[in-house]
């Protein structure tokens, strides 16, 4: 039986190189055309992680093409100053994606979908919304980081923390060394002796610090002084008038800190989208539906079908 067959590739993007995993499936016929998936990777993860080895993988067993690639500034892709988190570039590196995706002569541009992990999640949400050479949309366990970092991330006084972010920036400018912050203790022991009691928290620190889940480019960080860009983002932004293709949204029962539950029932409630769905796997937490196999196939139970009607 062939297996599935992945081809590290480059294209353009703004100024700089987008590295990305390209699935092929089984069987591949370079003189067919196939329907492809964008997949994008969580906040502070790589494409090496759940969006590639678990979700792209999956779809292109399935029959897809899947691109799985790192975001700017992060992992094997250019741009500099590195760690990033730039909403409206991470949004714009899933454009760049489709861009590369659609010059592919086996792959049909009628029949391009997107879904996205956790923040990526939100970033491919909010890709849709102004992109709609996507053609359905399913979002994993998304989380709105625009929300997400004027709530817990900046414990919920985004003013001090703008200021903070400003004055870093300054002294940056001015020649001080970058200051790039880990999202996450370094091990779950260290968290709980911190008093870390989220299970949001701790789940995502033993998936990205330990060797369940962890990658040399899963660096967990994020450019201090440059995330003031996403204070006043909303991956959810016009979804009401301008989502409107077929959206599937996937979220785990047991809510965290990271506000996947909640986030997930308010773009469900907000898209436009006429054929919209949500399920919800009962029992099972944010990063449970990063690798874990029972819920990563009851999701998946949900997408292939989705996909196979609208792509």
């Amino acid at each position: 039986m062939s297996k599935v067959n992945v081809q590290h590739v480059n294209y353009q993007n703004l100024g700089w190189q987008s590295a990305a995993d390209l699935y092929l499936p089984p069987d591949f016929d370079e003189t067919k055309q196939y329907p492809a998936i964008v997949s994008t990777h969580p906040i502070g993860s790589c494409k090496e992680q759940t969006s590639g080895n678990i979700y792209a993988k999956a779809l292109a067993e399935a029959g897809y093409v899947a691109l799985a690639f790192d975001a700017s500034f992060q992992g094997e892709s250019g741009g500099s100053p590195r760690f990033i988190e730039d909403p409206s570039i991470r949004t714009s590196d899933i454009r760049f994606a489709i861009d590369y995706l659609v010059t592919l002569p086996y792959v049909d541009p009628e029949r391009i979908g997107a879904i996205g992990v956790c923040g990526g999640g939100g970033y491919t949400i909010h890709a849709a919304i102004t992109d709609h050479r996507i053609k359905a949309l399913t979002s994993i366990t998304g989380v709105n980081f625009g929300r997400l970092i004027r709530e817990g991330f900046s414990e919920f006084d985004p003013v001090s923390a703008l200021q903070a972010m400003g004055k870093q920036r300054t002294a940056e400018a001015q020649g001080a060394e970058r200051h790039v912050i880990d999202y996450l203790p370094a091990s779950v022991e260290e968290g709980r002796a911190n008093g870390i009691t989220d299970r949001d928290v701790l789940e995502a620190t033993d998936y990205y610090k330990s060797a369940r889940g962890q990658q040399p480019n899963g660096a967990t960080s994020g450019l201090f002084s440059f995330n003031s860009a996403a204070m006043g983002w909303d991956a959810f932004l016009n979804a009401e008038s301008l989502l409107t293709q077929p959206l599937l949204v996937v979220t785990g029962d047991k809510p965290g800190a990271f506000g996947a539950y909640r986030d997930s029932w308010e773009i469900y409630g907000r898209a436009a989208s006429k054929d919209k769905q949500i399920f919800v796997a009962e029992g099972y937490s944010h990063y449970d539906l990063y690798d874990k196999s029972e819920p990563v196939a009851l999701a998946m139970a949900e997408i292939l079908p989705f996909f196979e009607r609208h792509l």
